[in-house]
């Protein structure tokens, strides 16, 4: 029996049954994963759209599912399917993993593009694409981009030695992971109660910015400590999920308690699960707030251009 997790979601890596290349990385909810078993073309469960997709409809790149594996636990599918038309990603690459992660992290791209996504997606939004609307998402890269950058400083503080001068070192080096989730609920709890109206500092806004930044510093702490990769995690997604889902109060309440538990655990996936959690509570209070997600990150990354943690 598959064991979806607690937002009704299990991964599903996608590989070419030919070649054995990984082409995507993709999520399903019972009623995707019906339709895949069905239809036998894989769908997937856009979380930031909170719809289903049918992986090639836009593109005429379906996928024909040939086998599917599941893992020890349970609670992960491996697909080998055969791909129809050369490039599986809405990029116009065979893969989504067209780049290679360097040192520095930046990227290198050591794929060539089949297609232009402009010609193909040109009246409609590509089938991956996080949706964005005038409510203040720019784009869903910028936050990417942004989360990224603010991780990097992160995983510096946390490789190394700044004990002497920086808070967020010491904690990344004494890892009191009590310490670290106690944090996080109580910032949770601030970030609700702003949208309450009974957490009041300066007005809505303003309140949303700072706790969102404050949940969001804890959540990262709490992933660097771990060694948790960025990709492993994805916030910028988790964000997007939150900020675009339309929660219920029950929903935010049962969110909130999720994060909090799977956080506290020592199993690697069940802390990533709560990451996930806590984004998408970010998410969800920007959208609240009427504020873009961007908001807090930038408030943060403005704190560490003023400490020099990165230059301007």
């Amino acid at each position: 029996m598959l064991n979806f997790d607690s937002q009704g979601l299990i991964p599903a890596v996608i590989v070419d049954d030919e070649t054995g290349v990984v082409l995507l990385v993709a999520f399903m909810n019972q009623e995707a994963y019906q339709l895949t078993r069905e239809s036998g073309q894989t769908h997937f469960f856009s979380r930031s759209r909170n719809k289903i997709w049918h992986k090639g409809e836009q593109s005429g790149n379906v996928q024909v599912v040939r086998d599917i594996f599941i893992n020890c636990e349970e609670n992960s599918l491996l697909i080998r399917v055969e791909q129809h038309g050369d490039a599986a990603c809405h990029e116009g690459y065979q893969s989504c993993y067209y780049r290679r992660l360097l040192p520095d992290d930046s990227y290198e791209i050591v794929a060539e593009r089949i297609f232009d996504p402009e010609e193909v997606y040109r009246t409609e939004q590509s089938e991956e694409t996080m949706t964005t609307d005038d409510r203040g998402i720019e784009t869903p890269q910028q936050l990417e981009q942004d989360l990224r950058q603010l991780y990097t400083v992160y995983i510096s503080l946390r490789d190394q030695d700044h004990t002497a001068t920086s808070n967020t070192s010491r904690l990344l080096h004494e890892k009191n992971r009590d310490f670290l989730v106690g944090r996080l609920k109580d910032e949770l709890d601030e970030l609700a109660g702003v949208q309450k109206g009974e957490h009041v500092h300066t007005g809505l806004e303003e309140d949303t910015t700072l706790e969102g930044s404050q949940v969001n510093y804890w959540l990262f702490l709490l992933a660097a400590s771990k060694h948790i990769a960025y990709e492993d995690f994805n916030p910028h997604t988790a964000m997007l999920q939150g900020f675009t889902a339309h929660y219920t109060e029950e929903q935010v309440n049962e969110l909130r308690k999720a994060s909090i538990e799977q956080c506290s655990s020592d199993d690697p996936a069940h802390l990533i699960r709560g990451l996930i959690a806590g984004f998408s509570l970010v998410g969800w209070a920007c959208i609240s707030a009427e504020i873009s997600p961007l908001a807090p990150i930038q408030y943060d990354l403005e704190q560490m251009k003023h400490k020099g943690l990165i230059k301007s």
